[in-house]
């Protein structure tokens, strides 16, 4: 394969860098010099993050993605550097901006900038490019807080019409929510400030009630720790108001509703050993402590290790038994396809098990899919490749797609 210049040394400098840090012990660095190896590699970092960025716009260009089975360069990205979606849109809209903006291009490619700040400057920029050199001159003494107050500010004087820019904050409102890898619950609202300022408003009220409460109870937490109880308090409030059982007619609603994995035996002893699991699925585990106060007054979709085998089940009909749905909830919380994480996804049929052939439907012949993969799958005859769980979707021509016998 033809390999320009430039390929040619990057490829030799990722090998140089490789050679030089092979078998890094941090303990054996001289404390006087790990500052200045530190100060060193960052500048690496900077360098080679400013450079990956400039080639965001082109790995969109190229529509690689597409024949690899993304739907979107975002996602190639993503998947490939191990970074959020969000993140991997934003890395192609600063790289689109700085297009037109060979200051900031060049201070970010000689690592004057770090990348973080290039992004902002450049978002900004590419709304108000007059504002670009006091952005570059803040970013020299400023953190990044007061630079991102800066940019929001130059965004705002550009803006010829900020009814319409608030307006399209409100329609692209949204939340999301994620586990991280300690197991701690993560939400974020993103939305126009006149409306996250109802919530916050109500939740430094809820905040210094608590506050109090527990001052007086002779407690002493950060403040962010009664932020997060006073989010709490507000959805259980709101559930109570709800409910209110005697006022409307209407049965209470259950506090919780989701899928639990558990196994028994872990259940009767309280505890999980070896392999056993306790897990709210999409969410992550609970301790099985928790799981048993949970079930004391949940609704929950409860599957146990012990409990009917479902794969043993065969239905005559087209879509997957109750019990079928549970179980794939379970064993694929997202889509199948390895690196998707999309939720709304649709019950598939594998290929070669189609139900206008087999005309019955079982569970190890099903596979959840979200609508670009299912498309991918119904429309261009893409596959995942055999086994179970999460794996690769596959081209026709792929040498792993189950329509080609193994050698």
């Amino acid at each position: 394969m033809f390999q320009s210049v430039l390929e040619q040394e990057v490829a030799a400098a990722e090998a140089r860098l490789r050679a030089a840090i092979s078998g890094l012990d941090p303990d054996d660095i001289p404390a006087g010099e790990a500052t200045r190896l530190f100060d060193g590699l960052d500048r690496i970092v900077r360098t080679a993050s400013a450079a990956r960025t400039l080639l965001a716009r082109r790995v969109d260009d190229s529509l690689e993605w597409k024949r690899r089975g993304y739907r979107s360069a975002a996602e190639l990205i993503a998947a490939r550097s191990g970074t959020s979606l969000g993140a991997a849109r934003a890395e192609i809209e600063t790289s689109n901006a700085l297009r037109r903006l060979p200051t900031t291009r060049a201070k970010l490619l000689d690592g004057t900038i770090s990348p973080q700040q290039g992004a902002l400057i450049a978002g900004a920029a590419a709304a108000n490019p007059a504002a670009e050199g006091s952005l570059l001159e803040t970013a020299r003494t400023a953190n990044l807080t007061e630079l991102r107050d800066d940019t929001l500010r130059a965004k705002a004087a550009a803006d010829p019409d900020p009814d319409v820019t608030h307006a399209r904050i409100q329609s692209e409102r949204r939340g999301r929510c994620h586990t991280d890898g300690e197991g701690a619950r993560h939400l974020q609202l993103r939305g126009p400030i006149d409306l996250a300022s109802t919530i916050e408003t109500e939740l430094d009220r809820l905040t210094d009630e608590i506050f109090r409460e527990r001052a007086r109870a002779g407690a002493c937490e950060p403040r962010e720790a009664y932020v997060y109880d006073a989010a709490v308090e507000m959805a259980r409030r709101s559930a109570r108001a709800d409910d209110a059982p005697a006022q409307t007619g209407k049965q209470p609603r259950p506090e919780q509703l989701a899928l639990l994995r558990l196994d028994v035996s872990a259940l009767w002893r309280g505890y999980t050993k070896g392999d056993e699991l306790c897990e709210i699925a999409g969410l992550g585990p609970i301790p099985v402590a928790i799981a048993r106060r949970v079930l004391g007054d949940a609704a929950l979709k409860l599957l146990i290790t012990k409990g009917i085998d479902v794969g043993s089940v065969t239905s005559l009909t087209r879509g997957p038994t109750q019990a079928m749905r549970y179980a794939l909830l379970w064993t694929s919380p997202t889509c199948c396809v390895e690196g998707c994480t999309r939720t709304i996804v649709e019950h598939d049929h594998r290929t070669g098990c189609e139900y206008k052939d087999t005309r019955h439907t079982r569970l190890d012949e099903l596979d959840r899919l979200c609508t670009h993969h299912h498309d991918l799958h119904t429309r261009h005859s893409w596959a995942l490749v055999p086994g179970r769980g999460r794996r690769r979707m596959v081209p026709p021509d792929h040498p792993d797609h189950p329509a080609h016998p193994p050698p």
